[in-house]
């Protein structure tokens, strides 16, 4: 008997879609656990996540029977297991504190992935200071004359470890039109959310400059709009006349990582739907 099945589709809005999609599962001996809903009205749109059990019924079987039930809606859907670990490729620079508490989570079995390897464009010892244990590293530089082959070298790593996310952990390299196009979906990036109105290198010192009274982090996925992608999750804190710019560095990774970690946590869980340039997401 399989574990926990989770199901999200999205279609056009009509009436009774709610409840023929729990009939369906009724009819097959599913019990469900948790369900979430949304009516965009503007594009008349409809969104949907249904954790469930399948009681016995298989995953394949279910895939098979809903493939027919979803073309008289022409939904865009797919059903995947709760308890599976999503694989992960982790890219970052130098910066590691949003690496370092994704891993923590990880061994702490909050976020419930696989990170299958690691890549920086910088040397393991530049560009990590934490234990990672087994899992493989990747250096691979990048320049400008030597970019498009690079990015074809993380291309080839995501394929050959099946890689279901990639996730941007302060990597500092700007992906070309053609590597936002290959990973779209499944990218996700984090950033200070004064972009863009403090563009450019030490944007905290240039916040403190201005007396700013509010900082933030933003993760979104990875569009060729560069940090324009649809937004997954965000969150500020509040500054004082009194903090320095190292208390805005401070503060500002210890936003980043929370951050970045719970839009991972959001992606892995099947929470995230994309919604045109929006999203939609299924808090839990």
């Amino acid at each position: 008997m399989s574990g926990p099945l989770i199901l999200t589709l999205d279609c056009a809005d009509q009436p009774g879609i709610t409840a023929k999609v729990t009939a369906f599962l009724f009819e097959r001996g599913c019990n469900i656990l948790d369900a979430q809903q949304f009516n965009d009205r503007g594009p008349d749109r409809f969104f949907m996540r249904v954790a469930f059990d399948p009681t016995g019924t298989s995953a394949d079987d279910l895939r098979a029977a809903f493939t027919k039930f979803a073309r008289g809606f022409a939904m865009d859907w797919k059903i995947t297991s709760q308890d599976r670990p999503r694989r992960v490729l982790i890219m970052v620079s130098k910066g590691d504190h949003c690496l370092v508490d994704l891993l923590y989570r990880w061994r702490t079995g909050e976020l419930n992935i696989d990170p299958v390897a690691l890549v920086s464009n910088h040397p393991r010892d530049a560009a990590i200071r934490t234990d990672i244990g087994d899992i493989p590293f990747h250096h691979v530089p990048v320049t400008r004359e030597t970019k498009g082959d690079a990015e074809a070298q993380m291309r080839r790593i995501a394929a050959d470890t099946d890689a279901e996310l990639i996730v941007l952990a302060r990597y500092m390299q700007i992906f070309s039109d053609e590597q936002s196009a290959h990973f779209a979906g499944r990218c996700v990036n984090i950033h200070h959310s004064f972009l863009p109105g403090f563009k450019g290198a030490r944007p905290y010192h240039q916040a403190h400059e201005r007396g700013v009274k509010i900082i933030g982090a933003t993760a979104h996925f990875v569009t060729a709009d560069l940090d324009e992608g649809p937004i997954i999750h965000q969150d500020v804190e509040r500054i004082s006349h009194a903090d320095t710019p190292g208390d805005l560095v401070r503060k500002g990774r210890d936003i980043e990582r929370r951050v970045l970690a719970e839009a991972v946590r959001l992606f892995v869980e099947e929470r995230v739907l994309m919604n045109d340039k929006r999203t939609v997401i299924f808090r839990g």
